[in-house]
């Protein structure tokens, strides 16, 4: 059994969690999210509380069991508090701007990059600091999927140090090259 499949999911107030048959919704003052759980895992509202259990003792049971648990506790967590990724842009003339639902990049290419916020995502600028993108949402997944895919247009090189990266991550610098000093 999974040690994390044993642990019920505390319902915090203002969510409700609904389970019918094999749908699982949870209701927040942020949204709502839903998921199928499979069939060997088993899912029950006791309370205040989501017991998630497993029928049967396959291998296959015990590997969804504590995915499952920990899926509808990142959806309860999602529709209560949110997700926040936060990327940072640095480099000489690169700049993002949102507009709408689209957000235009410009880093370093021949052309901007023109990309489309997926439903559910919202993107801001930090009002101190226009270079660093703010990513909310309620998808656990969605959120760092798209903080992914933007951070994928121009990664943070090592010798410079210019692209996108996330607030707080560390980027290994690596020495340029050396003048050698030819001797006749």
């Amino acid at each position: 059994m999974s040690r994390i499949g044993k642990k019920p999911v505390a319902i915090p107030s203002g969510v409700t969690v609904d389970v019918k048959g094999s749908l699982v919704t949870v209701k927040g003052t942020k949204g709502t999210l839903t998921y199928t759980h499979l069939d060997p895992v088993v899912v029950k509202v006791e309370g205040n509380q989501v017991i998630v259990s497993v029928q049967g003792s396959d291998s296959r049971a015990s590997a969804f069991h504590g995915l499952t648990r920990q899926l509808i506790a990142n959806m309860v967590k999602g529709v209560s508090e949110g997700y926040v990724k936060q990327l940072e842009i640095i480099g000489v003339g690169y700049k993002a701007q949102v507009k709408a639902n689209a957000l235009t990049l410009q880093l370093g290419h021949s052309h901007p990059i023109n990309y489309k916020i997926p439903e559910g995502i919202e993107i801001t600028q930090d009002e101190k600091n226009k270079n660093i993108l703010v990513i909310r949402g309620t998808d656990k997944q969605l959120v760092g999927q798209v903080a992914a895919d933007i951070r994928s247009f121009r990664p943070p090189e090592p010798y410079k140090g210019k692209g996108v990266r996330y607030v707080g991550e560390h980027v290994r610098r690596k020495i340029g090259k050396a003048a050698v000093k030819v001797e006749s």
